[in-house]
């Protein structure tokens, strides 16, 4: 199955915008090689439609998954208790770091076996609680 996605660049370490269209194992293996470098973040869509969209940021072992279900409704996925609700956790989104709470923060190969999953199914289920931004 064939997925669209964005990623950081694991050679600059920056976020490149450009949409590629590729295998899923392609994306796995771009995912290894950002977790090889302890951060980094992922935009994933069906190559089929526009929206929606899952974004995996995740820094060392926490991640957070947003979801861009149409244009301007945004949601985040409820946390795993990986952290503390109170804890603030910093993620690359995009080329900047971004505070999260703990209420949004999940183990990153959670996260990513989460947003993987997702990719192997035409009509994904829900990958868990949302919070609309």
């Amino acid at each position: 199955m064939s997925v669209v996605w964005a990623a950081t660049s694991p050679e600059s370490g920056l976020f490149d915008p450009v949409e590629r269209r590729t295998e899923v194992k392609d994306l796995s293996d771009r995912f290894d090689d950002l977790r090889s470098c302890g951060q980094g973040y992922v935009e994933v869509r069906s190559p089929n439609r526009e929206f929606p969209v899952l974004t995996l940021a995740f820094r060392d072992d926490h991640a957070v998954v947003h979801l861009m279900s149409d244009t301007g409704r945004m949601s985040l996925l409820v946390g795993d208790g990986t952290a503390p609700s109170g804890a603030e956790v910093e993620v690359p989104i995009m080329d900047d770091l971004a505070a999260f709470t703990g209420d949004f923060v999940l183990d990153t190969d959670r996260a990513w076996d989460l947003v993987h999953d997702s990719t192997q199914t035409p009509v994904a289920g829900p990958l868990g609680e949302w919070c609309a931004l």
